[in-house]
């Protein structure tokens, strides 16, 4: 079969093939799993779906019925595992084989394994796949006391829900503050707070340097300053790795990912990346990242489809990212990096507050805690350029819609 083919059916992969063919791209599109599930959801696995709040079913994103009314074919529980590009052709286990005429790699990034005595132990968990949250959420109800390696992310929410859940929870961070790649202090010391609050144990500054254990089953994490954490089970979420081996062997550019233009294309011009695997140049960031998130998954796949329907239109979404922890709601827009200066709007110690991050004058990024309006502000102001100074960001009373509002009339 030629046409389209996509490697992996999250949400770039899905999204890829949707926005093809509603763009006009009439060619057979076949999406390639390595999973036997449906296309699901991932965020809500470390959250609502560990509190039981929802079902696997829940989590799929669309029904076989869907896919068969937009002519998309699913092939599941089959892993590519040879690309060859001057035969244009894909190979999955088993030795079956797919013709291509263009190619989109959509294989997301899978979980950094630790590298320490007793790793393999059972009882230690990452959390990437819906077969990984059940399993999880099946081996937390007879747990007590979980150790968390990682203050990021997918550690503080898996944490949050373990705490929800009655568990003696303790996280192990290496940094100095939690969430320190991605936030600034402010946000760190009022989630470290958050967590402390709920009884959550936190450990920062500090390593692991091995995990004990009786028949191979984990009951203990060791440290760096040689005290033990005793531990019945254990979430790993130090990071992720770009899933990019099919396309480094057969020599496309890999770094830190599939290294992409703003269409989603490879240096191979049939050969497109989006979502967690692509490495892009973000105007925003001014500077190549790799982004890990839903909407960047999403908005990059539609750019990376429209391109391969023959109607390109760039990728320029501002990075966008949430997290939810108890009853804290925290969204992200744009990356703060190297910022030089910030101003914070509202109230730290009433939970609902903005962080607003400048750097030489400009607006680059925006943190905000329960304050949804200030979010989607900014997200208009920093697509557009706009920079409000930093003594009108923490002004609870300046209208920064009118920043958005005035630009528009001007360029009416």
């Amino acid at each position: 079969m030629t046409g389209l083919v996509i490697i992996g059916a999250s949400y770039a992969g899905v999204q890829a093939a949707l926005t093809a063919r509603d763009a006009g791209y009439s060619q057979p599109i076949t999406i390639v799993c390595d999973e036997e599930w449906l296309p699901y959801q991932r965020p809500p696995l470390s959250k609502d779906f560990l509190l039981g709040r929802i079902s696997e079913q829940n989590l799929i994103l669309r029904d076989e019925t869907f896919f068969e009314g937009k002519q998309i074919n699913l092939v599941l529980g089959q892993r590519a595992t040879l690309l060859d590009l001057r035969a244009r052709q894909v190979t999955l286990a088993g030795d079956n084989a797919l013709e291509f005429e263009k190619l989109l790699i959509a294989t997301g990034s899978r979980a950094r394994r630790i590298a320490v005595e007793g790793a393999d132990f059972d009882g230690i968990f990452y959390l990437r796949s819906v077969t990984d949250a059940i399993e999880l959420k099946a081996r937390l109800a007879d747990a007590a006391e979980i150790v968390i390696v990682g203050g990021g992310f997918i550690g503080l929410e898996v944490a949050a829900s373990a705490a929800k859940l009655g568990k003696k929870v303790t996280v192990v961070e290496a940094s100095s503050r939690l969430l320190e790649r991605a936030v600034s202090p402010v946000l760190s010391t009022f989630l470290l707070d958050t967590h402390l609050r709920a009884g959550v144990d936190v450990m920062l500054n500090e390593t692991v340097t091995s995990f004990k254990g009786s028949d191979r089953k984990v009951s203990a994490v060791v440290l760096g300053n040689g005290a033990s954490v005793h531990a019945d089970l254990v979430l790993v979420g130090i990071g992720g790795v770009a899933n990019d081996d099919i396309v480094r062997s057969a020599g496309l550019r890999c770094t830190n990912g599939i290294v992409v233009d703003e269409h989603g294309r490879s240096e191979t011009s049939d050969i497109f990346a989006a979502g967690d695997c692509a490495n892009h140049f973000n105007r925003f960031c001014e500077s190549w990242v790799r982004l890990e998130s839903v909407q960047n998954a999403q908005d990059q796949a539609k750019a990376a489809g429209l391109a391969i329907a023959g109607a390109p239109a760039p990728y320029e979404s501002v990075p966008r990212f949430w997290s939810d922890q108890y009853d804290v709601k925290l969204q992200i827009v744009g990356l703060a990096g190297q910022y030089d200066r910030q101003a914070v709007r509202g109230s730290v110690d009433d939970g609902r507050f903005s962080v607003f991050y400048y750097r030489q004058g400009r607006l680059v990024a925006v943190d905000s805690v329960n304050r949804p309006g200030e979010q989607m502000a900014a997200r208009r102001l920093i697509a557009a350029g706009i920079s409000p100074a930093p003594e009108q960001a923490a002004d609870p009373s300046f209208d920064l819609k009118s920043l958005v509002t005035a630009a528009d009339k001007a360029g009416a």
